[in-house]
């Protein structure tokens, strides 16, 4: 094998990595806001969901197993929803700080949290 073939075999190994790699990463998830959410409960309701916010001050309560909290809209902070999450405690949890939420709207319209991450992902529906 030349020089020439074993660069073309390089690229395209790599290049198969890189698909393989990014054949599982979801890039059409959409987060919504607190307020579409408010706006839009029906809708909503029963259906996978993600969205961000800041956890609102005074209503963090964390019981062994349960943790509620009210989650509030980072840019209208007067609407809020109410979450309930029962999987482990996430690292730095505290008022004020926002996070990203998988889960679902009950019938109540609360969120019904499956996966809390600290921190907001950088990709805002509009």
């Amino acid at each position: 094998m030349d020089k020439k073939q074993k660069q073309i075999l390089a690229v395209s190994t790599i290049l198969a990595f890189a698909i393989l790699g990014l054949w599982g990463i979801d890039t059409g998830q959409t987060y919504y806001m607190v307020s579409e959410i408010k706006e839009n409960i029906d809708d909503f309701e029963g259906n996978d969901i993600n969205t961000m916010g800041a956890i609102k001050q005074g209503t963090l309560d964390v019981k062994p197993g349960n943790i509620t909290f009210m989650l509030q809209d980072i840019e209208q902070p007067e609407n809020h929803i109410e979450v309930e999450y029962t999987g482990d405690l996430p690292p730095n949890l505290e008022e004020g700080k926002e996070l990203s939420i998988e889960g679902k709207i009950d019938r109540q319209g609360n969120l019904k949290a499956e996966k809390i991450v600290m921190g907001c992902p950088s990709k805002y529906s509009e």
